[in-house]
């Protein structure tokens, strides 16, 4: 790059702020910044530079300097962190003081650029357009390349600004390979599609066809091979079946069977004005979560009761965070806030707005002013059950720190009415006749009879999702799903062949994510199958990691990854992970499953009493949950309550009759051998058999 020149031949775009730009910044690749005479400002420690990138990457929104000292510092105590923070902030202040003008704006609780004094190069891609598609060029490396390892929660964020980054380029780019027409033209548009996502089978199929069109069919045998070894590489894959059959059309020299051009836009239709899902554009080889079926889902910005300007502000901005929140769920399909805007401003009509968008459920509520707090008030109403409230939860939190309060808010009712509305989907079509039914609707009647454990209906359960497979074989849910399915018939022990199911659970968990990569839910299951199961720990932590980078609010990765820290003895990491989890959702449908990490931690800290505890309230979620009565009894032998540890026993023998001291030796995924004697000392205590 010449220096003082834009990155790469890009040009500066004029502030929209009515300020000169007086830095650029480059953020991908090696960490740049140069002022407009050419002179390098950027910092030379990589804490500071780290703070420079959070708040370019934040920009032009303010950051909590609370949040960024826990994020650089995140194993220090929160002064610690502060002070060291404040430190930073003064380094990157002389760093900066060359440009001869002010660039940070710096108060007691927030820090940021002010807006439009720095070009950032990946704001100009986030901008990007299919008019305006050059600052693609931009992406030619990854994302501060130079700064991972700065603290592992900068690592964790840093792995989802990546993540949102590539994204966005990916939507564009594949918006502009569609648009494409003659061979030449396409090969460009998908070599530019891989060059930011290796993976995309959409793009090798259509290179190879281009290149097989222009009669050069040993080039599109070669970006077949070449797109084969990039699948096993990247996701331990094989290309799907549309890509076999296109090389072996290829091969064969038949003529190729092209993909239907994508059809013209329908007419708008009256009753869904504005109605748009708020997810990037899914692959175009995985068929859209949404397109099977999928709970409509409405959020209404808040309604203000005495309050002022800037609770006004909180209304909006609290929908339109709950909304994106929501739309990390691969099986909603939501309605932008901004089109419900009226209708907040009105009448606030349910009915009105169910005939608009044919909304299933709605998300409304209230901000208020009480002393020294702002008061949150949400309900979600059921609009096909008469608007039913089926859901309602109030929030207060500090006046000062409203940016707060829009976040963890946000965080917590997307945690908590995402199950609720699965329950209620499953629940009603429960009650219809198993006929016409597609993949999705099989799938929902599944998931209540899986987790209620008793076997007659949990058996059902695995046939629904078998036949949701059959019926569609690239649905990355149904996978998921029948992966979870397998988890617990190896855990109940209701299996004549537990190495088959092991195997099997491995292969759905692994087509799950190859055929949804950006599936949370299928991510985190896939680890647990990599833990529990197998017992590869560390490659479980990899995918629960990447789980939460694509869905941070997704309570069963929380909860699923604190288990992984568990087996591992990191028994702090895994509570906090668990205090998270029960801050996010405190009455989580599914809590009996979580909270068995809990009762493991306890017992693994020799806390043997509030194991105990912990124990018995799960017990009475789910008495037929056969994982909770191991640690529960464990904990139980070591405080020689012998006639409790009696029942826990009997009925840890009822649901697997033959499970036995050497039983538990043979299948223990923990990690550290004073963890499993603690735990195998504890079950001898309470009276299980040696084998």
């Amino acid at each position: 790059m010449i220096v003082g020149s834009p990155p790469r031949g890009a040009s500066v775009s004029p502030s929209t702020h009515g300020e000169p730009v007086l830095v650029r910044l480059r953020l991908i690749g090696q960490m740049e910044a140069w002022t407009l005479t050419s002179q390098n400002v950027l910092p030379s420690g990589r804490k500071t530079r780290a703070l420079l990138a959070v708040l370019a990457l934040s920009s032009p929104r303010p950051v909590l300097r609370g949040k960024v000292a826990e994020m650089l510092w995140s194993r220090r105590p929160e002064e610690q962190a502060r002070a060291s923070l404040r430190q930073e902030i003064h380094r990157l202040s002389e760093a900066l003081a060359q440009v001869g003008a002010q660039i940070l704006a710096i108060n007691r609780d927030h820090l940021a650029l002010r807006p439009g004094t720095v070009w950032i190069d990946v704001e100009e891609i986030l901008r990007a357009t299919p008019e305006r598609a050059s600052p693609l060029t931009l992406l030619d490396g990854d994302l501060l390349e130079d700064l991972d390892g700065v603290d592992p929660a900068f690592d964790i964020w840093l792995a989802g600004e990546r993540e949102r980054l590539v994204d966005r380029a990916r939507v564009l780019a594949e918006q502009l390979l569609r648009e494409k027409t003659d061979s030449a033209s396409v090969i460009v548009a998908a070599q530019q599609l891989l060059a930011i996502d290796r993976s995309h089978e959409g793009a090798w199929r259509a290179l190879m066809r281009a290149y097989a069109e222009r009669g050069e069919r040993g080039m599109a045998i070669h970006a077949y091979e070449r797109c084969r070894s990039v699948l096993a590489d990247q996701i331990d894959a094989q290309p799907s079946e549309e890509t076999q059959l296109v090389a072996a059309e290829i091969r064969a020299a038949a003529p190729l069977s092209r993909p239907a051009p994508p059809a013209a836009p329908a007419p708008p239709d009256q009753r869904f004005p504005m109605r748009t899902p708020l997810r990037t554009e899914p692959r175009s080889e995985v068929r859209p979560t949404a397109l099977r079926g999928g709970a409509r889902v409405g959020v209404l910005p808040l309604q203000l009761i005495g309050t002022t300007e800037m609770e006004a502000h909180l209304s909006i901005g609290l929908a339109d965070e709950i909304t994106a929140a929501l739309a990390r769920f691969r099986w909603m399909f939501l309605v932008s806030s901004n089109a419900l805007a009226r209708f907040a401003s009105q009448t606030r009509d349910e009915a009105a707005i169910r005939r608009a968008f044919n909304i299933d459920f709605l998300l409304d509520g209230s901000i208020q002013r009480v002393p020294d707090a702002v008061r949150a008030s949400l309900r979600l109403l059921d609009l096909r059950a008469g608007n039913q409230v089926v859901w309602s939860r109030r929030f207060d939190r500090a006046a000062k720190d409203l940016l707060t309060l829009q976040d963890d808010v946000a965080a917590e009712v997307v945690a908590q009415i995402e199950p609720e509305i699965l329950m209620i989907e499953g629940q009603r079509l429960a009650a219809r006749p198993l006929t016409d039914v597609t993949a999705y609707e099989l799938v929902l009647r599944a998931l209540p009879l899986l987790s209620r454990l008793d076997r007659a209906q949990f058996m059902q359960a695995g046939e629904l999702l078998r036949q949701a497979i059959t019926l569609e074989p690239d649905y990355a849910a149904a996978h998921s799903w029948f992966a979870f399915w397998h988890i617990f018939l190896f855990g109940q022990a209701w299996t004549a062949d537990p190495a088959a199911v092991m195997a099997e659970a491995g292969r759905l968990a692994n087509r799950a994510i190859s055929l949804d990569p950006q599936d949370a839910r299928g991510l985190a299951i896939a680890g647990h199958v990599r833990a529990f199961l197998h017992g590869r720990l560390r490659e479980a932590l990899v995918l629960h990691e990447r789980a939460l980078m694509v869905n941070p609010n997704l309570v069963m990765a929380w909860a699923l990854s604190a288990t992984v820290f568990a087996y591992l003895g990191e028994l702090d990491e895994a509570e906090r992970r668990m205090r998270h989890c029960k801050k996010l959702s405190p009455l989580d449908p599914h809590a009996f499953f979580y909270d068995t990490a809990l009762i493991v931690v306890a017992l693994l800290k020799h806390d043997h009493a509030a194991a105990v505890a912990i124990g018995r309230e799960v017990s009475e979620m789910n008495p037929a949950f056969s994982a909770a009565c191991k640690p529960y009894l464990a904990a139980l032998g070591h405080l020689g309550r012998t006639e409790e540890a009696a029942l826990v026993r009997l009925r840890l023998l009822s649901i697997e009759p033959d499970f036995s001291a050497a039983r538990f030796i043979e299948l223990s995924p923990f990690e550290r051998a004073e963890d499993r004697l603690h735990y195998l000392a504890g079950l001898r205590l309470a009276g299980l058999a040696d084998g």
